[in-house]
């Protein structure tokens, strides 16, 4: 086919919902917007204005969506630069402002008053050092209430990171067009790269493109029939896969006609995430230019001890080769159902 499926306006395509869907974004919104709607970590593309910079908010979700090593860093870099700011505040005043330092060993000026900084700011104690004049004083009581401030808040996003249900899923990098039962089939792999345990998994798949209708190019949202959309247990990795038959909105798809319609598919996944007891969501999407054609995806399986099932992450979105055109050209099977 030389573009995608064209259809009557007065007729629009079935809706598998039983009504048309836009997936939220709004029928005029969606004709206007370039680009994809989803970002690979599954955040919106879209932006709103008029609520300000909204920067506690966006720092707050920043916190709690960083990696582990990204926050504790960043955590430790904020709390060594604020120590150094009162410590460089201590020792402006002058070289009276703190005493007793002598009989702790300590001859250097800054890390004298750094060491004061600390114990003051975590409440755990000065020692023998103490301030001198009132403005080393009230120096020391406003850091006396900024530390047990500071510290709660870092001790509420720790406990906060720690008790956030979430699910770690690892995509594949591209979804695929493999052979599939005599025809095609559109597909991407998906494993649990959490310790915790996901059951009840249900899958949506939607295709967002570029359609002519009554001689116009308008976006269409079709939710994708999957194979399986719902599994059970979800213990070792999933090949969510899209059979292209006839009746499919992929019918006759070819690389050229998917770029044309500027395709993306939309990924949407939710779980009963078993440690918390709650249902978890995550998302995903994959853009036309992140589809590959005439591959299939290589085995995950690897042999693990007293025949146990294994897989290896690490292959997770490796492929094998098939000759040129094997899924590249529309399918036999959709060109008979179809005519």
């Amino acid at each position: 086919m030389s573009a995608p499926v064209t259809t009557d306006p007065a007729t629009p395509p079935p809706d598998p919902e039983g009504e048309h869907s836009d997936l939220g974004f709004g029928r005029a919104v969606a004709q206007a917007v370039r680009g994809r709607f989803l970002g690979k970590d599954g955040t919106p593309t879209s932006r709103k204005y008029g609520l300000g910079a909204q920067r506690t908010e966006r720092f707050y979700l920043a916190a709690l969506c960083a990696p582990w090593p990204t926050f504790l860093a960043w955590t430790v870099g904020a709390l060594l630069l604020i120590n150094g700011v009162f410590a460089l505040a201590y020792s402006a005043i002058g070289p009276t402002a703190l005493h007793g330092s002598e009989a702790m060993g300590v001859t250097d000026p800054f890390l004298r008053a750094l060491s004061f900084s600390v114990g003051v700011f975590t409440t755990t104690g000065t020692g023998a050092m103490y301030a001198v004049g009132a403005t080393a004083n009230w120096l020391v009581v406003f850091e006396s209430f900024v530390g047990p401030i500071t510290l709660v808040a870092v001790g509420g996003l720790l406990i906060a990171r720690l008790t956030r249900p979430r699910m770690r899923l690892l995509f594949s990098e591209s979804a695929i067009v493999a052979p599939y039962e005599g025809g095609r089939g559109l597909m991407y792999r998906m494993t649990n790269a959490a310790p915790g345990q996901l059951s009840a998994l249900r899958v949506k798949v939607n295709l967002i493109w570029f359609e002519m209708q009554g001689g116009k190019r308008v976006r269409e949202f079709h939710e994708l029939e999957l194979e399986r959309d719902y599994v059970e247990f979800f213990t070792l990795h999933w090949t969510v896969v899209h059979p292209i038959t006839a009746t499919s909105p992929l019918a006759g798809v070819t690389p050229e006609t998917l770029a044309a319609a500027e395709a993306e598919f939309v990924v949407s996944v939710s779980a009963h995430e078993e440690t918390f007891s709650t249902r978890v969501i995550s998302r995903t999407s994959y853009t036309f230019d992140e589809v590959r054609w005439d591959v299939k995806f290589a085995s995950i399986f690897a042999n693990g001890p007293d025949g146990v099932m294994t897989i290896d992450v690490d292959r997770l979105g490796r492929t094998e080769r098939l000759e040129e055109g094997a899924t590249s050209r529309p399918a036999a099977l959709e060109r008979k159902q179809s005519s």
